[in-house]
């Protein structure tokens, strides 16, 4: 099935609290009361170390560190020497004050490649009804943080459709797509204020986001719309047509009609679908390189949330609007 993913993802194991989540990963763990404890579920529990560098002749590297996981010593990135490392229990524990209150739960966490890049998923409260009908959206955070150096504590607004478990990816005002850097700090004060910021802003996300899809489930686009909403999202290249592009458009239109969850009465043949039918191809049907099996799995997640078929996912989001606008 396109739905399925490998046993592992990169090196690390994962977790999941509830329900099975859409990949099929992990050990199942009652509701992890803290971040740690669902770090230490997911395997996540090592630190980022910092090492100095030297040629193999055994010269100093100056103005560089290695970047070292301390289970496995595998190199995660190298960096400057002003980088200070913020640790996966770090990371995460600033939303342990929310979570406590029930204002959200822990839900799945993991890592990606070596362990370079480690997220979790924490699922907020309360649903998406689209057209008060079973499709169904869920409303989650998705945190993000690097230890090779390419971003910084991030967290994302993150949609996630649960008949196909699709992930829309939405840019918010204050970001296009680039999700909300986290400071870390050590006192708890400075970390409740942190996550009560993030609350509060995802709480608003959401309630526009409810909105929009559902002036997206309302329209329905005619077959020359639904045609150019696809060449312009997934648009031919400077040299012209390819089978490529016009298989992956042609792709896209057959799941407008047969995607998962695209038959429901409220919602079929709606600009809506049309979207979902972009999601569903960037996060289960997209080619993706791998050695393994997965490797693949890691690199289209990364994909689908951090990369190139995020911002593709963003892109389909925008000329939705405009087209249903």
């Amino acid at each position: 099935m396109p739905h399925e993913l490998a046993t592992t993802i990169g090196h690390t194991a994962m977790m999941f609290a509830g329900e099975i989540p859409w990949h099929g990963l992990g050990t199942r763990l009652e509701e992890p009361a803290t971040a740690r404890e669902a770090i230490e579920a997911a395997g996540l529990d090592y630190l980022a170390e910092l090492n100095n560098l030297q040629t193999t002749e055994g010269i100093p590297i100056p103005q560089r560190k290695a970047v070292v996981r301390s289970d496995s010593r595998e190199i995660l990135g190298v960096v400057g020497t002003s980088y200070v490392p913020v640790q996966n229990h770090q990371a995460f524990g600033f939303l342990d004050a929310v979570v406590s209150d029930g204002e959200l739960r822990y839900h799945t966490a993991g890592a990606l490649g070596k362990g370079e890049r480690v997220w979790m998923l924490a699922k907020l409260p309360d649903e998406i009804r689209v057209k008060n009908s079973d499709d169904i959206t869920e409303k989650y955070l998705l945190l993000s943080n690097s230890h090779d150096g390419s971003s910084s504590l991030r967290v994302y607004f993150t949609p996630i459709r649960v008949v196909c478990s699709n992930t829309l990816a939405i840019a918010a005002r204050n970001g296009r797509g680039q999700g909300i850097s986290i400071i870390h700090k050590g006192d708890l004060a400075t970390k409740v204020q942190q996550a009560q910021v993030v609350l509060g802003l995802a709480n608003r996300f959401y309630d526009d986001t409810e909105e929009q899809i559902n002036r997206l489930a309302n329209h329905y686009p005619s077959l020359r719309q639904l045609e150019q909403y696809f060449l312009h999202v997934y648009p031919d290249s400077p040299e012209g047509e390819s089978s490529r592009t016009t298989n992956v458009r042609q792709e896209m239109l057959r799941l407008f009609e047969e995607g998962i969850g695209h038959d429901m009465p409220a919602i079929r043949h709606t600009t809506w679908t049309a979207l979902n039918a972009v999601t569903e191809y960037v996060d289960h049907y997209r080619s993706t390189r791998g050695k393994t099996s997965s490797d693949k799995a890691s690199n289209r997640l990364e994909s689908a949330w951090f990369g190139s078929g995020a911002r593709l996912k963003e892109r389909a989001w925008d000329l939705a609007l405009e087209m249903a606008t």
